[in-house]
């Protein structure tokens, strides 16, 4: 048989400029891949391939990993995934904020976990049940699941608005076992939405127990993330120190008006935490959020803007107050009259977006709602614009540190073997693009604009964009964590 390293290559990127995800300097290098392995970093030139990409004054990089997703039944409803592979991302990590796809049946679930909801998708009993439709039916992406624990409530619990009882929480913390035995990478809570807020710590750490055998991520939508926010960030410390398990603050922001310019308050208590225990973060870079329609969010909010409305669906693209000043009511009884219904708010400050996004630990994650009528332009436009409007045009970190923050790191942090670096023996989770052009195009009036500079984007070794356009291929796997 013939030695398969005189065989050709699979693929060779040739002559781009490499940062590798370890946030290390940059070099020009062609890349071999065989299969779904980068086999070679060298000079490859003399070298024969099935297929060869010039790369060359372009930038290739480990594809880029979206750290806080709600894209749990996108993969199985849209498997191209076009929001994703269109900025680069490759692997995708769904479950946030306490809100996954199993295990639940539920024929009408509780907000905010109609936000994976495009009808019927509540299908699946177990995890194991939704990981094996995942590999079943192949996504673009790769995905690392998590269970939420809102989910578990909701699937245990008749009624959501008071503490769970001792039996109660022995059953949820038996489907979190099964979610962890099938392959969930962690466990996250939303203690910020009803279905959770009235959820004990105790409860919580009692639920995610099944953690600490398998040594999974606490991933939080924290309890709150304005006013009592040092508050929140103690209960989450808490509980990563009772499991002994690594611990994410999800989207760390500091919001309302009342609280702009308290994150190097924050930012200097989680450093403080990291020198004791596994934390890390991520945030999206945006000064708006999105989510449900919730009073307290849409009073709060300088504005908000409606993305969806169960009632009264002319009403998604609207403003909130011109919609109340139509009715002649306040917003907060407004908000009573069109729910259920979705929101983009804009509640946090500039100054803090930066300071939060260049904290050297902070991971970069979209919480894009694929399924809004019209979402948050972070779900199309993350990544493009963390490297080009805030590493190039203003400076915040260098490329290679901007890379590194969406790859190198969030493989790390979550356990994510042979993802997130270019290096020999690594999956061929690749993206090329234009230093000089990437941009996200994506904008609040006109949010699933694809991002410029995007060139090529390659998923275990097979293509999945290219010259603007998705290949057709689905050769996304289900990751594990490995600790």
């Amino acid at each position: 048989m013939p030695d398969p390293n005189d065989l050709p290559y699979d693929l060779i990127l040739a002559g781009g400029t490499v940062i590798d995800g370890t946030n290390g300097p940059r070099r020009v290098a062609d890349i071999g891949v065989r299969g779904d392995r980068i086999v070679a970093i060298a000079d490859l030139s003399n070298q024969a391939a099935v297929k060869r990409v010039d790369a060359t004054g372009k930038i290739v990089a480990p594809g880029f990993i979206d750290s806080h997703t709600h894209d749990d039944n996108y993969l199985l409803a849209r498997r191209d995934m076009t929001a994703k592979v269109s900025q680069g991302v490759t692997t995708v990590i769904t479950g946030n904020c306490g809100i996954s796809l199993a295990p639940l049946k539920h024929a009408t679930p509780p907000p905010p976990l109609d936000l994976l909801d495009v009808g019927g998708s509540y299908r699946f009993t177990t995890f194991a049940d939704y990981l094996g439709a995942l590999r079943d039916t192949p996504a673009s992406v790769n995905a690392a699941c998590m269970v939420g624990h809102s989910t578990l409530r909701a699937a245990i619990m008749p009624a959501l608005d008071r503490n769970a009882t001792a039996a109660e929480i022995d059953a949820m913390q038996a489907l979190a076992e099964e979610a962890m035995s099938a392959g969930a990478i962690g466990i996250s809570t939303g203690t910020f939405y009803p279905p959770a807020a009235h959820a004990t710590t105790e409860e919580l750490i009692e639920v995610c127990r099944p953690l600490t055998t398998y040594q999974g991520v606490y991933a939080t939508h924290m309890r709150d993330e304005g006013d009592r926010i040092v508050d929140a960030l103690e209960e989450t410390f808490r509980i990563g120190r009772e499991l002994d398990v690594p611990v994410v603050i999800s989207h760390h922001k500091v919001m309302g008006r009342q609280n702009f310019g308290r994150s190097p308050e924050t930012l200097a208590i989680i450093e403080a935490a990291m020198a004791r225990q596994p934390i890390s973060l991520d945030a999206y870079p945006y000064v708006a959020g999105s989510s449900m329609l919730k009073k307290d969010l849409g009073v709060l909010a300088s504005r908000t803007t409606i993305t969806w409305c169960k009632p009264f669906p002319e009403l998604a693209g609207r403003d909130l107050g011109d919609i109340a000043t139509e009715r002649g009511k306040s917003k907060a009884d407004v908000i009573d009259e069109i729910s259920p219904a979705g929101a983009v708010y804009y509640m946090m400050d500039e100054p803090d977006v930066q300071r939060i996004l260049a904290f050297p630990p902070t991971m970069i994650g979209s919480d894009g709602l694929p399924h809004d009528e019209r979402p948050h332009p972070r779900l199309w436009g993350t990544f493009p614009r963390v490297l080009g409007h805030y590493s190039r045009d203003l400076g915040l970190f260098p490329l290679e540190t901007a890379v590194w923050k969406m790859t190198g790191l969030t493989a790390a942090k979550f356990g994510l073997a042979g993802r997130g670096q270019i290096l020999p023996g690594a999956y061929a989770d690749l993206v090329v693009f234009d230093a000089d052009s990437i941009a996200d195009v994506a904008n609040f009036e006109h949010p699933t604009e694809r991002a410029a500079g995007i060139e090529h984007v390659f998923v275990n070794g097979q293509a999945v964009w290219a010259g603007q356009e998705h290949t057709g291929n689905h050769p996304g796997h289900v990751l594990e964590r490995t600790v």
